[in-house]
């Protein structure tokens, strides 16, 4: 751990630095080489003299900032205050769950963002509902209908049939229909083969 101390306005004297040094040496059984120490010493002169001498602290552990302030009739004093302060916060810093991630766990995660995968499941819900009026026609021109539309499916009540329809695209770049049928059982389709082997 690196210690910085640094006057505001003021010259440190040398026995205040390595007292802070010393001080703040206790932590570092807590910390490790990347953490840092900024002490920042100042005198208020409208303060009382009890507590005219300021120590303000920020360590730096993994990237987090931790603060600490006190208020002295010395320097000495304020870091003996100030040291007791910041090093309960740092112990409560490495107690709590880490909430960051390991280098191997960031590089996953940076990796499902680049998959699109980065999103926790959910669970699927509908968020719209459309309704439009359908007019019968036939096969030939709900295909027609489709493609201008650019979509891979289309619903039209089929004017043979009467009957609500899905036309859609197969892989093979084929069309194929489906018919619902409300109630009724598995039907072949018009090809004679069985329409749940044929959707592809």
């Amino acid at each position: 751990m690196r210690t910085i101390v640094k006057g505001k306005n003021i010259e440190v004297p040398d026995r205040v630095r390595q007292y802070a040094e010393r001080k703040f040496a206790r932590l570092e059984r807590l910390l490790d080489d990347r953490s840092d120490a900024t002490v920042e010493l100042s005198v208020e002169q409208h303060r009382s003299a009890a507590d005219s001498h300021i120590v303000d602290v920020t360590l730096v552990i993994d990237g987090s900032a931790l603060r600490g302030h006190a208020a002295g009739a010395s320097f000495q004093a304020g870091l003996d205050v100030v040291v007791d302060k910041v090093e309960r916060r740092a112990v409560d810093y490495k107690r709590k769950p880490r909430l960051r991630a390991r280098p191997i766990e960031e590089k996953q995660i940076l990796r499902r963002i680049a998959d699109g995968t980065a999103e926790p499941a959910r669970e699927r819900r509908v968020v719209k509902t459309k309704r439009f009026a359908i007019e019968p026609m036939f096969v030939e021109d709900a295909i027609s209908e489709m493609e201008d539309l650019g979509h891979s499916f289309f619903v039209f009540v089929d004017a043979e049939t009467e009957h609500l329809a899905v036309l859609y695209r197969r892989d093979d770049g084929d069309y194929g229909v489906i018919e619902p049928i409300v109630g009724g059982e598995y039907t072949r389709s018009r090809d004679g083969h069985g329409e749940h082997h044929d959707r592809r």
